[in-house]
């Protein structure tokens, strides 16, 4: 009995090593799978000082949004913005999204790959945060979603650059530390006008008013919403030489400065037009006569 049970251990081994003599060529050399490219891009998220409610439920949003993203403190300078990709590299993050408040009320997006670049420079207009928006829509928190990009992204050589970047920033990782194993949102970046429009839509395979229906599918917009325009691209992470610059974008400092200045011409139009008036009845005012009743019997 004990000399069959060694027969058929060594027979069982006798296998394996055949198994394993089969991955191997000639030579000897063992015939290895490629490795499976992981995406390990983690993103790092923070704002400078002075912003206001609404941009720091904007920055919420997007931090639940997506799983992959660290969240930082504040910056506490605006002109020392080479300390970011020390502190991305600090958080062992190889992106950066970094919100710019100026005035209490312009809000500029930094948009860098650390720690070499290239980083973009963006004007974030018509926020509209989820709380605000009290939308229909609803998606897991942790979720991985689909970025879509418009066929516009495809025209020129810096709205290739910019998609690519969003590709990195926005595309969630399947190994990313909060993820879950579903997608049941899609994240959509239209061109309209030179800017870009940010939409976040649920996947909704069925109709919630009729769930005994075939199944169709869906999108029910979640929030949030911004716009995007860009004004430059620099080569390296938030410096470098610049690789794109938009000329038809005008801050808006200088749009208010402008309005103000308009109004300031109206008031002073409408002073001199006062003043022209009381000089024209002095003119035109008749000499008073000697024999007014008034001087008579004065």
């Amino acid at each position: 009995m004990a000399s069959l049970l060694k027969a058929s251990n060594k027979a069982v081994a006798g296998k394996r090593k055949r198994d394993e003599l089969e991955g191997s060529d000639r030579n000897g050399v063992v015939d290895e799978e490629p490795k499976k490219k992981r995406n390990k891009q983690r993103v790092l998220l923070l704002s400078s000082r002075g912003v206001t409610h609404r941009m720091r439920h904007l920055l919420n949003d997007l931090e639940a949004l997506l799983p992959h993203v660290k969240k930082d403190a504040k910056l506490d300078s605006k002109s020392q913005l080479h300390l970011l990709p020390e502190l991305a590299d600090l958080h062992n993050c190889n992106n950066t999204l970094y919100f710019e408040a100026r005035r209490h009320e312009d809000l500029y997006l930094w948009a860098a790959k650390t720690p070499n670049g290239p980083s973009i420079k963006m004007h974030v207009q018509n926020v509209h945060t989820m709380d605000e928006l009290k939308l229909t829509g609803n998606c897991l928190k942790g979720s991985r979603g689909l970025v879509c990009f418009d066929e516009g992204f495809d025209s020129s050589e810096n709205w290739k650059l910019i998609k690519e970047v969003f590709t990195h920033m926005f595309g969630v990782p399947p190994s990313a530390r909060r993820t879950k194993p579903f997608i049941d949102h899609i994240l959509t970046f239209s061109l309209v006008d030179d800017k870009i429009w940010f939409r976040n839509f649920q996947i909704l395979e069925k109709d919630p008013e009729n769930p005994s229906a075939p199944a169709k599918t869906t999108l029910i917009e979640i929030g949030p919403r911004f716009v995007l325009t860009p004004i430059r691209i620099f080569e390296g992470a938030f410096s470098g030489a610049t690789v794109f610059s938009n000329p038809e974008f005008v801050s808006p400092a200088a749009v208010r400065s402008a309005v103000r200045r308009e109004q300031g011409q109206a008031y002073r139009l409408r002073k001199e037009a006062q003043m022209d008036k009381g000089s024209r009845r002095e003119r035109q005012r008749m000499p008073e006569d000697e024999l007014a009743v008034s001087k008579i019997f004065s």
